[in-house]
């Protein structure tokens, strides 16, 4: 069985997931990594790989010819470079969410990607869930009809900790979390939809965090450290009330998508609670899932049919591995891609358009709440229609 050999880029956080993919005696083993962080490397072999070859120069990564991949879970504002660079060197890329923080970057690693003849997976791991798997289905069975209509309510509890006590807070390193946050979530409503977001309109502000304390200062020098209810000791210690922070923390967005589908989207980063619950309502019932619970309901209109005399509670098992298992899945889907050519649940363009749709929200929140339209470049693969009347031309 061929191996696949995979480096890193971003040895911190998200990369935890390379434990699914170091598999000395299988099919995928993880041999390199680089971080500008000399401790989070020294983590990273005493973790991972005691043998890897590590570096702080990502660049030392792409010329190795035992290196066939290259996992990117940098900062969002340097996948685009992460990204194309590992193209141009001839390497299968699997990017973390978002894909780029703007449309044109996304643009800018579609175009290599599609010139290095590599495979490039975008980390979707929500697809990989099986509580929106169960969704996607019962909706694609027909059960509540054609949908009509979308809403979406996002508590991010612990939003403070994961999101303005580091380089998140800023606009200039994230667009918005409406991307680094919002893109699963746009994401899902376009995949369990089947249609992407055509324009939406907006209006978010940063009504907790942020303040007038210093952009230097840390939890643990603070003296409000014992009082204050933001306070954070450990890992990400930045003060999430300094005068840099411009990103917001409470957003809401609609959209219309392709065939007249209306759908909203609200993200609150300090609420108590952690939680994402979709609603989908179609002409024959609605669908709803309770992450908290881990259930799926399944509510039907009287139909003249056996669905009038039952609705249906689906009960999430649970799955082995980190994010209700999802993670150990889509690593073996990337591997899959790279070494079978089999193709995930995802799609580059499908990272692309989440991002777009997260730009455009942005937008419309800066300018008043303006409607704006979602641009899908010039990647767009073409539709089932599109492809009928070329071989009828």
């Amino acid at each position: 069985m061929k191996q696949l050999r995979i480096g890193i880029i971003g040895a911190g956080g998200r990369s935890s997931i390379v434990e699914y993919w170091h598999k000395p005696e299988g099919n995928s083993v993880v041999v390199a990594a680089a971080d500008v962080s000399l401790k989070a490397l020294d983590t990273f072999k005493k973790d991972v790989n005691e043998a890897a070859f590590v570096t702080t120069d990502y660049q030392e990564l792409l010329l190795r010819e035992d290196i066939d991949a290259i996992a990117i879970f940098s900062p969002d504002f340097m996948h685009e470079e992460h990204a194309t660079a590992a193209l141009q060197a001839g390497k299968h890329v699997y990017c973390e969410k978002p894909l780029a923080i703007t449309p044109e970057g996304c643009d800018r690693i579609l175009d290599e990607w599609k010139k290095s003849g590599k495979h490039l997976m975008i980390g979707f791991n929500m697809r990989y869930m099986s509580m929106y798997q169960t969704m996607k289905e019962i909706i694609d069975s027909g059960v509540i009809g054609e949908i009509k209509a979308v809403w979406v309510r996002h508590f991010v509890g612990l939003g403070g900790y994961f999101y303005y006590h580091d380089w998140h807070g800023t606009a200039a390193n994230t667009t918005s979390l409406l991307l680094q946050k919002a893109s699963h979530d746009f994401d899902v409503i376009h995949w369990l939809t089947g249609k992407y977001a055509k324009k939406v309109s907006a209006y978010g502000s940063l009504d907790y965090y942020g303040g007038d304390k210093p952009n230097d200062l840390h939890c643990p020098d603070c003296e409000l450290k014992d009082t204050c209810p933001e306070a954070s000791l450990e890992r990400l210690t930045q003060c999430a009330f300094r005068e840099e922070i411009d990103v917001e923390d409470n957003n809401m967005v609609i959209m219309e998508l392709e065939g007249g589908i209306k759908a909203s989207y609200m993200q609150c980063h300090f609420s108590p609670d952690y939680s994402r619950n979709y609603t989908f309502i179609g002409t024959k019932g609605r669908i709803e899932n309770d992450d908290v619970n881990d259930k799926v309901y399944v509510k039907t209109r009287k139909s003249g049919s056996w669905h009038e005399m039952s609705d249906i509670v689906y009960e999430m098992k649970q799955m082995p591995g980190t994010h209700g298992g999802a993670d150990p899945r889509i690593c073996e889907d990337f591997v899959n891609l790279a070494l079978y050519d089999k193709q995930p649940l995802t799609t580059p363009f499908a990272g692309r358009m989440s991002v777009a749709v997260g730009c455009a929200a942005t937008e419309s929140i800066r300018s008043g709440g303006k409607v704006v339209y979602v641009d899908q470049g010039i990647h767009r693969p073409k539709t089932d229609e599109e492809l009928k009347v070329e071989v009828n031309a």
